[in-house]
């Protein structure tokens, strides 16, 4: 029944121009200048956040400890098109260009501009970043695997280095440079491209993990810089891990960094 935590609440919204389900779950969406996004509603749980100690390419900074999130939240199904920036924004910043390839080039601080003029166009949005445990339970849509579809990468789900195979895998195809956002199959939860294409910029400052079980985790109060989550079309297979982290400072901006945008507490 709707008002379960585990289900969103009523809607539509007041910025929502659709709405509906389907079999990845509720979804919302919101036009911007003839620009459309779509929300997936993500709901809350327990999960496993970081990687095991057998798995292959893991960092020291991955360290395994239980997550949970006691609230749903939305999550777009893609990250930020360079279509939704300019209608926001004015310009495109991005070097591969195409209405429907990631906006990149873009600093976390540039983001948060672009959140906060979002959220005055359309008043109740409340668009934000999610934080990096919301980020990491969406990619793993409750798989503990490397990744969300299993534990080998191929060009056909991610958009990655080719040359730089996972795990003793074979080297394959390198598309050197950015797809469109909704080019490769979406996860379990109707999620596109969270590994791969760009890395996606969220909340939290980096630090390191806590040793024990967390609730509703946000990050250190201060850190060395923001976290970067996903990997992108340059990285090796390995760093498209779904327990793959790491961090950028807030004024930095290149072609591998992108975004997508939360809603909910």
């Amino acid at each position: 029944m709707r008002g379960s935590r585990l289900l969103p609440p009523v809607f539509p919204f007041d910025w929502a121009g659709e709405w509906g389900e389907d079999r990845y779950g509720p979804w919302v969406a919101f036009r911007l200048k003839g620009v459309r996004q779509c929300l997936r509603w993500i709901a809350p749980g327990r999960f496993w956040m970081g990687s095991p100690p057998d798995e292959r390419e893991r960092s020291s900074t991955e360290r395994r400890h239980e997550v949970t999130l006691t609230q749903g939240f939305w999550l777009a199904d893609t990250t930020c098109t360079q279509a939704l920036w300019e209608a926001v924004m004015g310009d495109n910043p991005s070097r591969f260009k195409g209405a429907e390839r990631p906006v990149e080039q873009v600093s976390w601080d540039q983001v948060k501009e672009f959140i906060d003029r979002l959220n005055a166009a359309l008043p109740g949005l409340d668009a934000r970043l999610p934080t990096e445990a919301q980020w990491e339970h969406a990619c793993r849509t409750g798989t503990e695997t490397p990744f969300w579809f299993g534990d080998q990468i191929t060009p056909e789900q991610v958009n990655y280095d080719g040359n730089y195979p996972y795990a003793d895998g074979a080297k394959c195809l390198y598309w050197e440079q950015t797809v469109e956002v909704k080019a490769l199959p979406c996860n379990a939860w109707g999620l596109y491209q969270l590994h791969g294409n760009v890395w996606e910029w969220c909340q939290d400052c980096y630090g390191d993990y806590p040793t024990d079980f967390t609730e509703d985790p946000t990050g250190p109060q201060t850190g060395v810089g923001r976290v970067v989550r996903g990997g992108c079309w340059i990285s090796h297979a390995g760093l498209c891990r779904s327990a793959q982290r790491d961090h950028r400072g807030p004024a930095g901006h290149n072609v591998l960094l992108g975004f997508r945008l939360a809603r909910g507490p």
